[in-house]
């Protein structure tokens, strides 16, 4: 277990129980090639730190908003526990060096490996909250994310992207944008798509996703980019 211990430096919380931190670091791809080693994956653990992220985000947000209204605070929490968002603050965790994955997981640097790191840090706080208490799960997620809060209300992040897309480019630009799939690829069951946003005939930006609806999203946040629109 000692493979952990810096992680448990760098965020300043010490397990109990080290089998639990380790768990919340294995992908469930790792299983398939080390069945011996007689461990679980964490998709149970991020199936609970989903939900102490969302009960901590949104007290948080209650408090600190006391005049904005519903909408404002759920696009608000939105923003901030989407999966670019908390792959992001796993990042600067330095989560990647710690996952268990297979050796083809391994091998993706990709949009896969947000996903991933996404649900690592879910499990992570899932981890937490079992060995250490709410306290304790709220104090990381306050250190690990909140300082993101910021930037998305100054850059209007929260709004829906596409949305927000158009607005702009109709107020700058007089179009209204379109979007159209450039490429799609990967099994029925698990496509990925690259779909163009367009102003007329100029293609302005591109995204990726698993589905359409998130490439597109994707697409127009980059426009957003593009367009020095944050």
């Amino acid at each position: 277990m000692e493979q952990f211990e810096k992680f448990e430096e760098s965020v300043g919380i010490t397990f109990k129980d080290k089998d639990l931190l380790k768990k919340a670091f294995t992908h469930r791809s790792y299983l398939n090639e080390n069945e011996a080693e007689g461990i679980q994956h964490n998709e149970r653990l991020e199936f609970l730190g989903d939900a102490v992220l969302e009960l901590v985000v949104t007290s948080y947000l209650y408090k600190t908003y006391p005049d904005n209204p519903e909408g404002d605070l759920t696009a608000y929490r939105s923003s901030l526990v989407n999966t670019i968002s908390i792959s992001e603050a796993a990042t600067i965790l330095n989560m990647n060096e710690y996952l268990l994955l297979s050796k083809g997981e391994s091998k993706d640097t990709g949009k896969a490996r947000q996903y991933i790191l996404a649900n690592a840090y879910e499990a992570i706080i899932g981890a937490i909250y079992l060995d250490q208490g709410y306290d304790v799960a709220q104090k990381f997620i306050a250190l690990s994310l909140f300082d993101k809060l910021q930037g998305i209300i100054d850059k209007k992040l929260y709004k829906d992207a596409k949305s927000y897309v158009q607005e702009l480019a109709q107020e700058h630009v007089s179009v209204t944008p379109t979007y159209e799939v450039l490429n799609e690829s990967g099994p029925d069951h698990d496509r990925d798509f690259e779909v163009g946003v367009y102003f007329g005939e100029e293609l302005i930006a591109r995204g990726k996703g698993k589905a359409k609806q998130e490439a597109e999203q994707e697409a127009a946040r980059a426009a957003l980019e593009v367009k020095n629109w944050v």
